[in-house]
């Protein structure tokens, strides 16, 4: 089962930061192209359908056509968890390439935006502060190593509850079959 998790972790992982970075270098310097949030969703869905390809595989090649909830749900956590430490550490090396300039991009694209869809002043300098304090935030790892992870791991959790409910199969069901 761990070489499994760890297989389908990295391929789910690379998917996800191979299309992020790809957009990213391909995108203008000066932030104005912004990869859309769902996009980037839509991504992870699609790298982390892994789960429910790993899970029937398990199920039907490992476990005799049987697999409890349980087991299906454990692997489909261990294939995330694996997925968003590699999310996590190829997105630090892409930070650390680039000298960080992504939050500073983010940030100046943000209030251009915010600034071209005619906010007032007061908003706008609220909308400043709090990117400010975003920014001061993003600085430091132990804010976002997490943020970064929780990115992608709520995807491949309820792909992994989905998939657990779907396939799962217990004795009982495997002997009609």
């Amino acid at each position: 089962m761990q070489r499994i998790i760890l297989t389908y972790g990295v391929i789910a992982g690379l998917v996800v930061i191979l299309t992020t970075t790809a957009v990213l270098s391909f995108s203008n310097t000066d932030a104005t192209f912004q990869f859309p949030a769902w996009a980037g969703y839509l991504v992870m869905l699609i790298a982390l359908s892994s789960i429910f390809i790993a899970t029937k595989g398990f199920r039907d090649d490992h476990q005799g056509g049987v697999i409890s909830f349980g087991t299906a749900f454990l692997l489909g956590i261990g294939i995330s968890a694996v997925a968003g430490v590699i999310y996590v550490a190829v997105w630090e090396i892409y930070l650390a390439m680039t000298d960080h300039a992504f939050i500073n991009d983010y940030v100046q694209a943000t209030i251009e935006a915010r600034r071209a869809d005619g906010l007032g002043e007061v908003e706008l300098q609220k909308v400043i502060e709090e990117m400010q304090t975003m920014q001061t935030q993003y600085a430091n790892p132990l804010f976002r190593l997490p943020i970064t992870f929780l990115e992608i791991f709520p995807v491949g959790l309820i792909i992994t509850l989905i998939s657990s409910a779907v396939l799962r199969k217990s004795e009982v069901l495997a002997a009609r079959d």
